[in-house]
């Protein structure tokens, strides 16, 4: 059984009636400051990696953020609207799209073209649902006082 497939199936116990009360409650809501930590964290591994070389915490971090991912993934299956799979699909049909260099034998004569040619395919993909940029600004104040909650958690100062 491949890691991946183990950890839906540990998030899908988790979630079921015979496992943890506090998973099983858990809502896209609810699950909001854990995100915002673990994103966190995985910026603190990166800095004690360039620090210290030591890649243990970014490696523990780096799962606790798929852990997030699996987790809201699993949510939306349970409500019928996507799956962990259709989550990969996307991100992967992405990066297919975003680097016709790579994938499609594109050529670009200057890294300025290539740029100009990513912030293209960014544009279309974005075509018709441009309003969702009108949802950041409060999404970005949203994530700046779950960031003042978790270090008042951490008992880093925050205003909390």
């Amino acid at each position: 059984m491949a890691q991946i497939d183990r950890l839906k199936e540990i998030v899908e116990t988790l979630r079921s009636e015979t496992g943890c009360p506090w998973d099983r409650a858990q809502t896209h809501t609810s699950l909001k400051p854990e995100v915002i930590e673990e994103a966190a964290e995985v910026v603190s591994g990166i800095n004690i990696l360039e620090r210290t070389n030591d890649a243990e915490n970014l490696k523990e971090e780096l799962g606790d953020l798929l852990l997030q991912v699996m987790f809201h993934s699993v949510i939306a299956e349970e409500e019928g609207i996507f799956t962990f799979e259709d989550v990969c699909q996307v991100v992967a049909d992405k990066m297919v799209r975003r680097h016709p260099h790579v994938f499609s034998g594109v050529s670009y004569s200057s890294r300025e073209e290539q740029h100009a040619a990513w912030e293209e395919i960014k544009k279309a993909e974005k075509a018709g649902k441009e309003w969702y940029a009108d949802y950041l600004p409060e999404a970005f104040e949203e994530a700046q006082q779950l960031i003042e909650q978790a270090k008042a958690r951490k008992g880093l100062g925050g205003r909390g």
